[in-house]
């Protein structure tokens, strides 16, 4: 049975809403130039500890500690037996070649059938970042357009629609040897809407949003094939699915309301995957209230060390706030990495951390279209 979304009640929309400035100075600075001072901050820490891939061992069971071309499949199956009901269901499979896509649909219902699964459903690859290549399927036929257009001998998962509004990374670390970890970041997202007026495109519509229009390559590719479609008076158009600031989402910086039950219920989550130190669970949520108290939510994914506190995305986040976070960061990753190693551990080569990388990248170019 699809679940129903489950709305936030007005004093969480309040709170995702309220008027801030449009955009940070920094937030759409290209990523070589917002990320120099983060790599100049890696290569110190590199020094001081005498390893540059010392992050790679801060979840030393985790492939490159999480830190790139880790399976989203291999993660989820990595949670144990309690934490899985705070997982949202899903299942997985290899693409095969061109002349299987009916077997591969086949495969794949029979799968989701057996895990109570049904449409509509979020199909994401098993190896990417920043929700590329993530689209809800509503039926049989977007599933086989979705599976057309994906690379041959890649893996990719089918996971259940969570259709509440709420959605929030919650970013997590524990030291090695210490009996409990602690919330670091609590990002709060929302996906922007326009609203039409009976008589402009839905291009002109996200042209004249004032944060939309400050930013329209996030969003007119996606929504290419209806970019002349006319939405009726007041009819709402969601921009974007995804969660994810590069994509279009907007997040908000939600680290004062951090309560003591929330961090028990994560800290409690990331002890059910062996050996997790450090990185975010994207959970969505059905009210603010219910998070706080560390319920009502469900685990869409979570990740390991190449995972960012991403309330520094809130336009109302200084540039120095922002550094500072990061350079914590990434001194906590190559602390924690220095006991793994202590403890015996030996970080992968940058020739292996790069090599996975570039498989990364490459299979994101050749991902269909996020939504």
């Amino acid at each position: 049975m699809a679940q129903v979304a489950a709305p936030l009640d007005r004093a969480d929309r309040l709170l995702l809403e309220m008027p801030r400035r449009v955009v940070s100075p920094f937030e759409f600075w290209p990523g070589f130039v917002f990320y120099a001072p983060v790599a100049l901050y890696w290569a110190w820490q590199g020094l001081r500890h005498r390893s540059f891939t010392l992050p790679a061992i801060a979840n030393p069971l985790m492939e490159n500690g999480g830190l790139c071309g880790e399976s989203k499949a291999r993660l989820f199956a990595s949670m144990g037996a309690e934490g899985r009901p705070w997982l949202a269901p899903y299942v997985s499979i290899t693409r095969g070649g061109s002349d299987e896509l009916d077997r591969d649909i086949e495969r794949l219902l029979g799968l989701a059938e057996g895990q109570g699964l049904d449409f509509p459903l979020v199909v994401k690859p098993d190896i990417g970042c920043q929700g590329a290549g993530v689209r809800v399927v509503r039926d049989r036929a977007e599933l086989a357009s979705y599976l057309a257009g994906f690379p041959s001998g890649e893996a990719l998962l089918l996971q259940r629609l969570i259709a509440h509004e709420g959605e929030a990374g919650i970013f997590y670390v524990r030291r090695p040897g210490e009996r409990t970890g602690y919330v670091f970041s609590l990002t709060l997202k929302f996906f922007p809407d326009v609203r039409g007026d009976g008589s402009s495109t839905l291009e002109q519509l996200i042209r004249a949003d004032p944060r939309a229009g400050r930013v329209p390559h996030l969003y007119l590719p996606r929504h290419r094939q209806r970019l002349g479609w006319v939405p009726a008076r007041d009819q709402k158009v969601r921009l974007v699915f995804v969660g994810n600031h590069c994509k279009g989402a907007v997040f908000r910086n939600g680290t004062d309301l951090i309560t003591p039950a929330l961090t028990r219920r994560i800290d409690a989550l990331a002890k059910t995957i062996p050996a997790f130190h450090f990185g975010r669970f994207d959970v969505r949520f059905s009210s603010l209230a219910q998070l706080q108290r560390g319920e009502g939510f469900s685990v869409i994914e979570f990740n390991g060390g190449g995972s960012e506190a991403t309330h520094i995305w809130d336009a109302d986040t200084t540039l120095s706030a922002a550094y500072r976070d990061l350079f914590t960061q990434v001194r906590l990753l190559f602390e924690i990495g220095a006991v793994h190693r202590d403890n015996g551990y030996v970080p992968d080569s940058w020739f292996q951390i790069l090599g996975a990388w570039r498989r990364e990248w490459l299979l994101k170019q050749r991902y269909p279209i996020t939504e």
